[in-house]
């Protein structure tokens, strides 16, 4: 195997994806309305939840942990947490109900008018947020689709939605999380100011 190559592929990979991010407006304005909307929520006393699969589900954590812990700056607790943290409770559920409904089944039990659940899914199309989002709807919580390219079946169902624009799932991944930092630093900023990293 050439090394080398596959190392400077990955990571020429990464920089177009991240170039293509860049020069989207639409993404840009996206990122703007979370920001805003997620700087609301918690200045009203709401909360921001996380869901996602997998590697997405990791990344759901990392990005709670970086609001309810702290991202630059030491301040109050801003509060957010990764729905699939209690595993006792995930498989329950999906050992009793199904796990289609693990999220949606949770945010209608401690979900609020106001809050905001932030889907994370490379392809726009795992059912058990598609179903959590769909409870959003009827209680009134905001959600915030971070996908890839097409958006998949999330476009429709989001109200603000982030669709990073690469069909492949690593760079995907990558650049949410890179959006992730980017939203948890200027939420940071909003509530908090400028205080010293």
């Amino acid at each position: 195997m050439d090394y080398n190559g596959l190392i400077s592929q990955r990571l020429e990979e990464h920089i177009a994806t991240v170039n293509r991010l860049l020069e989207s407006g639409d993404i840009s304005r996206a990122i703007e309305k979370a920001v805003e909307s997620i700087t609301e929520c918690f200045r009203r006393g709401g909360k921001v939840y996380f869901c996602g699969n997998g590697g997405s589900a990791a990344d759901a954590q990392h990005l709670a942990a970086e609001f309810s812990g702290k991202f630059y700056i030491d301040r109050e607790v801003l509060p957010s947490e990764a729905l699939h943290c209690n595993t006792s409770y995930m498989t329950a559920v999906a050992n009793d109900f199904g796990y289609d409904i693990v999220y949606s089944r949770l945010i209608k039990g401690i979900g609020a008018e106001g809050d905001i659940l932030v889907g994370l899914s490379t392809s726009g199309n795992s059912k058990n947020i598609l179903n959590a989002f769909a409870t959003c709807r009827e209680k009134k919580i905001r959600t915030i689709g971070m996908t890839g390219a097409t958006g998949g079946k999330m476009r429709d169902c989001s109200d603000i939605l982030i669709n990073v624009p690469s069909t492949d799932t690593p760079r995907i991944q990558e650049c949410h999380i890179t959006v992730g930092h980017i939203i948890c630093e200027m939420v940071e900023h909003n509530i908090f100011g400028n205080k010293e990293k």
